[in-house]
């Protein structure tokens, strides 16, 4: 069984704050509480124990570290963004400094005095690893820590927790090479755990019952010894080169192109020749030769070598001689 509780009565938190002491005071106190698997009432008065998960609100970890700032919410934006991904209207979905894919660069104007905004922490894993510590000293208890912040998700409306840091917690559950009831062979299923007790936690804590922390129990193989903190939230972001999603819609469009060097990783890896080679001749309707790392264009009209060469720009590929009435490609390095 796995149940869930969120601890109440933690009260403000300001900067340079204990966050386990904040967790401790409470929780062996009044909680509100959650099961998945039945609505039986929690049995040993939620004392943390070996095996259990704390997750606890990015928000609060900022508040304790010192990242509210007194600021114009569209400039702190500005600041914590690495690369914009999409923008709509007043809306910008961005990679922000700590790699994530976030609206507004996960800055937060919610629950702080007006004027000011809440980045998010400098370092969760860090801040994940000093929590789990500070558990284990005072309590001899072999925790998992997540750090939780709120997002959006592509192709679905609403939001849902997920883990921006992590320790002590297997973040990803590799299922590669397992074999299901069926026979089969899974190659790709990786339940990003880390994400699910993120949003699981939520439920138990919501949203306006200032419960920064909840508790989730029943997943103690997910927690890690002692001695090891694992790979943090970190390993959950993709690789910009392995994302098929690393730019909008009409930001991509305007990245070919711009066919700026700087912007090529964000396409991915090249495209296999042949695949180039077949949608060129498909775009521009002329005779394509194709080598293992070679396509060789015929076009002699701007149209055609405009196309050619933002199509090229787009997949990984780049011009490297061209004369009045062909153009030849080989891959980038992206």
């Amino acid at each position: 069984m796995i149940t869930i509780w969120a601890p109440e009565g933690v009260g403000e938190v300001r900067r340079g704050d204990d966050l386990a002491e904040h967790l401790l005071r409470v929780s062996t106190g009044s909680t509100h509480e959650s099961s998945l698997t039945d609505a039986g009432a929690l049995t040993d008065g939620s004392s943390l124990t070996d095996g259990d998960v704390v997750c606890v609100t990015s928000k609060v970890v900022s508040k304790a570290e010192g990242r509210v700032v007194t600021s114009d919410r569209a400039e702190a934006v500005v600041r914590e963004t690495r690369r914009l991904v999409a923008r709509r209207g007043e809306l910008s979905i961005v990679v922000n400094r700590l790699g994530l894919t976030m609206a507004a660069a996960g800055v937060d104007a919610s629950n702080v005095e007006q004027g000011q905004v809440v980045l998010l922490p400098e370092d969760p894993d860090r801040s994940a690893r000093a929590l789990r510590a500070a558990v284990r000293d005072r309590t001899g208890a072999n925790v998992g820590v997540v750090v939780t912040d709120t997002a959006g998700r592509a192709w679905r409306e609403g939001q849902t927790d997920i883990a921006v840091g992590a320790a002590g917690v297997r973040v990803l559950d590799d299922h590669a090479g397992r074999v299901d009831p069926y026979g089969n062979t899974l190659a790709v299923t990786a339940p990003a755990v880390a994400d699910e007790l993120a949003g699981a936690a939520e439920l138990a804590a919501g949203k306006l019952g200032r419960r920064p922390f909840a508790v989730v129990r029943g997943r103690g193989d997910l927690v890690l010894p002692p001695d090891d903190d694992g790979p943090g939230a970190a390993a959950l972001l993709r690789p910009e080169s392995a994302d098929l999603f690393g730019l909008g819609a009409r930001e991509a469009v305007l990245e070919a192109l711009r066919g700026d060097p700087d912007g090529r990783r964000v396409f991915g890896t090249p495209m296999d020749a042949t695949e180039l080679g077949d949608l060129l001749a498909a775009l521009v309707g002329s005779r394509v030769g194709v080598q293992p790392e070679r396509v060789d264009v015929a076009a002699s009209d701007a149209r055609s070598r405009w196309v050619t060469e933002v199509t090229a720009y787009a997949h990984g590929w780049e011009v490297v001689d061209e004369d009045a009435s062909r153009m030849g490609l080989r891959p980038a390095t992206p």
